[in-house]
Parts: structure tokens; C-alpha cells; sequence
């Protein structure tokens, strides 16, 4: 039986349905902007970084109706307006490695019980649908148990779950999967058939809703995502090689010679071609020794927030004997998240912060065509039948 909920919206017409949503942990607002695509329309933002806001607050000129900023923990459930879906890209700083592995409870992490507690205040108001956004790294944080807690408080809530696996090079040059957990309302169903290894839902994670069948699972069939055939330099700025945005020639040569064997290798090569070429760079400590690692399959690595030097994507551009060396500048930061236009006003390292810590535009607004637009418009028309009944 279809859990009872009041109606958040009114159905205005067969296909002009208001879908509303209130975004957690929202950051620079880019879950906002992929949802927005698909139609759906704010109505409650939060985030306790001022930082974020200031970018927030000036691509969205609306943000004072219904942006909070203030920590999670001091939000209570009345102070959020009944929704259809509630988004939540909590810290995933204690999921991954950088962050020492010290998963769900962890200082940053543990922001997710906040969220469940809101959820839970609700009550009967609480939104028919969550989406939970996070690195691939919670689903084994603490072997597993982490995400398996975290589903199983879910679950008591009333939703039934599934659960994917997206890379952000399907959309955009910028490799960046990321685990994304769906909550529904509807009754759990469990169908072994529709649970295939595919490129939305990797092996280790059909392991995972295969071993833990007590989790109240609903897993939906998913379209094949789209090839993206949009390499790196579509994104790139066109900055003059004589313009100080490039490093100098020694600062250049540095990182040249940071760079292992194999690597330099590759960027020589690059060097002697009669045309330019580019690759992107990340300092990494390898045996106590930090060096330069190169990637050029036309593919950025994953954007991370500027904490220390070596979390700073840094290009390369070479060709016709020469190279150049610089940052990646916010504008293609922007890009290589999806959110081409995005309204940039603040200093680098603070776009870079805002960015590095959001999801990508279009993966948002793939998982809204393809998943919650489906479900939600299903949902609503489920609870008015039965509405009519009583």
C-alpha cells in the first residue's frame, strides 16, 4: 500500500505540475541549477559557508527568499516548507581518503545525521523523495557498514532505496563518479533481473545491494548513460602565451622536472609536435617525494577544493618545442562542471573552493529526466487516486 501523504502542490494540469525541492548542504547552488533544467523549483536552501553564499547569492538573485545560512544543526524541521524532494551533498570529507577514512561519524560527515534529523521531524510533511550525493568512497567506508547504517535509518523513515554510481565524463572532460542514493516513498521492491553490472551501477556496488537484501531496496532500470565527445580544450580559456596567467620558465621547468620517468616521457613527446596539445597535472606525494602526475586522454581530473597546493589542477598546454604551464582558471572550472555560465565575481582559490566541492550540472539534470521526474509524477498521481477513494 502506497504510504499516505498530503499533496505538497496542486495538480494544475495534466503536465503542470509544480515540483518543488529544498537543497541541503547547497553550496554554490549547482544541484539547484541541474534541477532547474528539468523544471523544478527551489523553496528552501542551506549551507553554513559564507563563502559559498557570496557565489551563491550572486548567480542567484532570489537567494535571500529562501536561502538559510547557518549550520545544519541549529535547523529545525518546522523551518522547512513541504517539498517534493530534498537533496543532500553532505562533507565527504571523513568517506574518502584525504580525509583519513574516519566515515559516517566522522567531524564533517556526521552532518548527515542532521539532515535524517530534520527528515525525521517532518513527519508526515517530509518530502516523498531524497537524493543523497556523495563519493564513491562511502560505499565502503568502514567495509560497507557506513552506507548500511546510513540506509537502513532511511529505510525506518519510510523510503525504499536505490542507488547508482555517475562519472561526470559521460556529460562534461572531468572525471568524477559519484554515489548517488535515491529515497522514494513507494513500497520496496527487489528485482534481481533490473540489478545488472552496467555503467550506472558498477560491480562492487551490485555486490553491495546483492549481500545487504534487509535494506528496504527499490531498484529502477536506468537508460545507458550518454558518450561525452567533448574533450578538454573545448572548455579551455584562450589566454595568450604571453599573458601572466602562465607560470614563468623556471617555475615551468620545476614542475617538468617533478614529473617521474614515464611522465616526462609523455610530455616530451607532446613538446616536439607540430601542434599544441594539452594534459592536466596534480602534485602527489609518492614515497615521501611529491611529484607531478600527467593526464592526457583529453580528460580533467576531479576538481577538489583548494586545502593545500597539490589539490590545485594545474594545465599543461605543449607544442612546436615549447610549454606552458598555469592553473585552471575558475571560468573553466565552471565549464568543467557544467555551468558554463556561471555568474564568477569572487577571488580564484574561493570559486575554486565553491566548485570543487558541488556536483555537475547535467548529471543533476540526467538523474531528474530519468529518475525523479518519472517517480514523482507517479507518486502524485498515486496519492490523488487514492485521495478520490477516501
Amino acid at each position: 500500500m502506497i504510504r499516505q501523504y498530503s499533496l505538497p502542490n496542486i495538480l494544475k494540469g495534466e503536465n503542470d505540475t509544480m515540483l518543488t525541492f529544498a537543497e541541503f548542504f547547497a553550496g554554490i547552488g549547482l544541484m539547484r541549477m541541474g534541477l532547474e533544467k528539468q523544471g523544478w523549483t527551489v523553496a528552501f536552501a542551506n549551507d553554513i559557508s559564507l563563502q559559498k553564499y557570496e557565489m551563491y547569492r550572486t548567480q542567484f538573485l532570489d537567494a535571500e527568499q529562501h536561502f538559510l545560512l547557518d549550520d545544519i544543526n541549529n535547523i529545525t524541521p518546522q523551518q522547512i516548507p513541504h517539498v517534493d524532494l530534498a537533496t543532500a551533498s553532505f562533507p565527504c570529507n571523513d568517506l574518502s581518503l584525504a580525509g583519513g577514512r574516519n566515515g559516517i561519524n566522522g567531524t564533517n560527515s556526521k552532518s548527515f545525521w542532521s539532515f535524517t534529523r530534520i527528515l525525521e521531524g517532518m513527519g508526515e510533511q517530509r518530502p516523498q523523495l531524497v537524493i543523497i550525493e556523495n563519493v564513491i568512497g562511502f560505499l565502503k567506508s568502514h567495509n560497507g557498514m557506513d552506507l548500511v547504517t546510513a540506509l537502513q535509518y532511511l529505510c525506518r523513515l519510510g523510503y525504499s532505496i536505490d542507488a547508482f554510481v555517475i562519472d561526470a565524463a559521460h556529460f562534461v572532460p572531468q572525471s568524477r563518479p559519484r554515489l548517488f542514493i535515491i529515497g522514494s516513498v513507494r513500497e520496496p521492491y527487489f528485482d534481481e533481473a533490473v540489478l545488472q553490472v552496467s555503467d550506472t551501477r558498477p560491480k562492487d556496488l551490485v555486490a553491495f545491494i546483492k549481500n545487504h537484501k534487509n535494506i528496504k531496496w527499490n531498484i529502477k532500470r536506468l537508460p545507458t548513460l550518454p558518450k561525452n565527445s567533448n574533450l578538454l580544450p573545448t572548455v579551455l580559456e584562450d589566454i595568450p602565451n604571453d599573458h601572466p596567467e602562465w607560470w614563468s620558465t623556471d617555475r615551468a621547468a620545476y614542475l617538468l622536472n617533478q614529473m617521474s620517468y614515464r611522465h616526462r616521457l609523455i610530455a616530451e613527446y607532446m613538446i616536439s609536435n607540430n601542434t599544441w596539445s594539452y594534459g592536466t597535472v596534480f602534485r602527489r606525494m609518492r614515497n615521501g617525494k611529491s611529484t607531478a602526475e600527467l593526464r592526457v586522454d583529453g580528460i580533467a581530473g576531479c576538481l577538489r577544493t583548494p586545502r593545500g597546493g597539490s589539490a590545485k589542477q594545474i594545465l599543461f598546454k605543449a607544442g612546436y618545442g615549447k610549454y606552458f604551464v598555469r592553473l585552471i582558471t575558475p571560468r573553466e572550472c565552471a565549464r568543467l562542471m557544467g555551468a558554463n555560465d556561471y555568474c564568477i565575481t569572487t577571488a580564484r582559490d574561493q570559486a575554486l573552493f565553491g566548485f570543487g566541492d558541488a556536483v555537475c550540472v547535467p548529471v543533476i539534470s540526467w538523474i531528474a529526466e530519468h529518475y525523479l521526474d518519472p517517480i514523482i509524477h507517479t507518486l502524485i498521481q498515486e496519492s490523488t487516486n487514492q485521495q478520490v477513494l477516501v
